[in-house]
């Protein structure tokens, strides 16, 4: 035998080892929707070329350095294979370049998250390369110490660059334009490759960094030039009936629209949210659907903010809510004489929020450091302070607000992996086996009677009659890895991609005294969030750069486009490479559905373009250039400063010079008593305190 062929066989070894078990996790964690036999074979072949390209690297060398390579390009994709496996587990997506630059900005509890969710069988992929070590340790192994030609060794690495070639030029064959109109990260994957998905992805952060660089005023006006073709009618019964009212946004923590009526052994979970879901003075939506990204929260935000979208790749917010101009909510009433504030139970630079409300234009943000309870351990859960403590401390800051006010309140109890300590559970988890899923309705109850007990509160402040709630869900709480689950859930034998699809409906209501309300079947998103809040609260927006549309509007047709590109109409939906009669639910094809093709082309069309404009208005910064709009002027973000000091001697000057706060109103005497929770750890102490 050749003096070189233990050094083959070891590399080829290892290249089959990666290549079997990406090949293995890919039909085991992952949901890459592969359909006939081209997407099998290129799943089947992806992971090959860099696995040669990569483990190549060590034909280059000699001895037992070269041994030692390959085990160390081996466990360098078996690192990045686990790191995908648990993050794709919770959040149906794959690990970015701007996730993982995001990581400081999403606070110290994402590892508990992680934690939570890993099975020891994970670790099997680490089990060859345990192995292999001890063969080289324990000299199990016959060091080729001569090595290979350096001839051989570059033949070896153009072969894999060759056949990644290939890979790529039989899935550009299978769906053309793959890597310049694909939103969706699971194709990138499934044609070329777990490895490949991370070169391309770290090319696209790039390209979203370069952006603003190369951007310029005209490349606003195309955008100006699409979004006026996407203007509707305002609702001539709704528009501007809510006028100077004080406005609650009040964001319900991966809320899903199910748990609405939904009920367990009997039991409603959420029993107040589904009473005010069904007053008659509450506009409910029961066919709206998140459309968040890999940005999740922050890009749900986003869209309820701005009604822009978020990012392909990471966060809008971290990566660009510190130097963006924007056109955003807070701003917009903060001109029309509001005061505006965010409350947040966690620290201020989760998602970067301490930043980017400073672009959105809010007056005060009341995060963790303002709470007098938040370092309290038993206080906090999971992202930050438990909501019925979260929420009645936040009661000492809302008094104080000039009217009329913005308010948006982002509770956090209700977060994977729905953690309730036992003297907060008072109701039963489901039973589906799944320990990710089970408590998801306790936390849900924790937050309805979370919700409950605010409004009782600000009913006896006088705040209630005087303002618009708007609730929404900012995305899914339950993801859809979890389908054995979904299925007893929603007392179904087998989830559907369509029943996926639904899934993905987050509640969506504006309530407000003497609004003519109902249950609205109209299709939307959270994109469409901000223009209908602004028909209700008569604000025009005929210059405003917004991709969503007023769902109020006898004109709106009812288009969703989700971050990856998938689509639901009233007639039709697309969800992971699959149509569906979105009134049947029943399974279509394109070639059998004329109707079908002609929606599915005008909406493949649609989708690349509106999200495609916003990701430029985002990564390009282009609302800078903005000179069209005579009823907004842009931020200056020297004026905000969130400092617990500053905050609270801005409302102590508000307080005398603007007498309109229910504090001012009241002669100084605080409403904070007529605040009653049954929070057990505020009881707890109040007992202490009385020994």
């Amino acid at each position: 035998m050749d003096t070189s062929a233990p050094i083959v066989w070891f590399f080829i070894l290892n290249v089959v080892l990666v290549w079997l078990k990406t090949y293995a996790e890919y039909h085991m964690n992952f949901n890459l929707g592969v359909e006939g036999s081209t997407q099998q074979f290129l799943l089947f072949l992806n992971p090959i070329p860099t696995a040669i390209i990569f483990l190549s690297i060590s034909l280059y060398f000699r001895g037992v350095t070269s041994y030692w390579l390959a085990i160390i390009f081996n466990l360098i994709q078996s690192i990045w294979l686990f790191a995908n496996m648990l993050y794709y587990r919770e959040f149906s997506d794959f690990l970015s370049m701007g996730i993982l630059g995001s990581g400081s900005s999403t606070g110290t509890n994402l590892g508990k998250s992680i934690a939570a969710i890993i099975h020891w069988t994970d670790y099997l992929v680490f089990i060859d390369i345990v192995i292999l070590i001890l063969l080289v340790v324990f000299k199990q192994l016959t060091i080729d110490h001569k090595g290979v030609q350096k001839k051989f060794a570059i033949l070896t690495t153009l072969f894999g660059v060759i056949l990644m070639l290939v890979d790529y030029g039989i899935a550009s064959t299978d769906r053309s334009g793959l890597l310049t109109r694909s939103f969706d990260n699971n194709y990138i994957v499934k044609y070329l490759g777990l490895n490949e998905y991370a070169v391309f992805n770290a090319v696209q952060t790039y390209n979203q960094t370069e952006s603003r660089k190369r951007a310029k005023p005209s490349d606003l006006a195309k955008v100006k030039k699409f979004v006026a073709t996407q203007k509707l009618p305002a609702n001539i019964q709704y528009y501007g009936t809510q006028k100077g009212k004080n406005v609650f946004m009040i964001h319900l923590e991966s809320f899903q629209q199910f748990l609405i009526d939904y009920k367990v052994d009997g039991q409603e979970v959420t029993p107040n949210l589904n009473q005010f879901y069904h007053d008659q003075n509450t506009l409910s939506f029961d066919n709206f659907y998140n459309q968040v990204g890999q940005g999740k929260t922050s890009d749900a935000e986003m869209m309820q903010e701005n009604s822009l979208y978020g990012l392909a790749t990471g966060s809008a917010m971290v990566k660009y809510g510190t130097s963006n101009t924007f056109e955003s909510l807070p701003a917009i009433l903060g001109q029309r004489g509001y005061t505006t504030a965010a409350f947040h139970g966690d620290v201020a630079s989760f998602w970067n929020r301490d930043n980017t409300y400073k672009s959105f234009g809010y007056n005060y943000f009341f995060s963790k450091a303002y709470y007098a309870n938040a370092n309290k351990a038993n206080y906090n859960i999971g992202y930050g302070m438990k909501d019925k403590i979260f929420l009645r401390d936040s009661a000492k800051y809302i008094e104080q607000l000039p009217q009329p006010f913005y308010a948006k309140l982002i509770t956090v109890t209700n977060h994977y992996p729905y953690d309730l300590d036992k003297q907060n559970i008072s109701f039963p988890a489901t039973k589906t086996g799944d320990k990710t899923v089970d408590g998801y309705v306790q936390t849900a109850h924790y937050l309805d009677q979370a919700f409950a007990e605010l409004m009782s509160y600000l009913k006896k402040a006088g705040l209630y009659d005087n303002s618009v709630f708007v609730l929404y869900g900012d995305h899914y709480g339950i993801s859809e890895n979890h389908q054995d689950a979904i299925a007893q859930l929603l007392g179904k034998d087998k989830i559907t991609n369509n029943d996926l699809a639904t899934f993905q409906k987050v509640p969506f209501m504006i309530h407000a005294t003497g609004l003519k309300g109902g249950i609205d079947h109209t299709y939307g998103g959270e994109i469409d969030m901000l223009p209908t809040l602004m028909d209700v609260l008569g604000i025009p927006d005929n210059n405003m750069t917004m991709f969503g549309q007023d769902m109020l509007s006898s004109k709106y047709d009812g288009k969703v486009v989700f971050r990856d590109g998938d689509w639901i109409t009233p007639t039709y939906t697309k969800y992971n490479n699959q149509y569906f009669n979105t009134t049947t639910g029943d399974q279509v094809t394109l070639k059998s559905d004329k109707k079908l093709q002609k929606v599915a082309k005008q909406m493949s069309a649609y989708a690349t373009k509106v999200l495609g404009y916003s990701d430029a208005v985002i990564t390009g910064d282009l609302l800078r250039f903005d000179t069209s709009n005579s009823d907004f002027n842009l931020i200056n973000k020297k004026n905000y400063n969130y400092k617990k000091t500053e905050g609270l001697a801005s409302l102590k000057k508000a307080l005398k010079s603007n007498p309109s706060s229910v504090l001012a109103k009241n002669k100084g005497k605080s409403t904070l008593s007529d605040y009653v929770t049954d929070a057990p750890e505020l009881k707890t102490d109040s007992d202490d305190d009385d020994k």
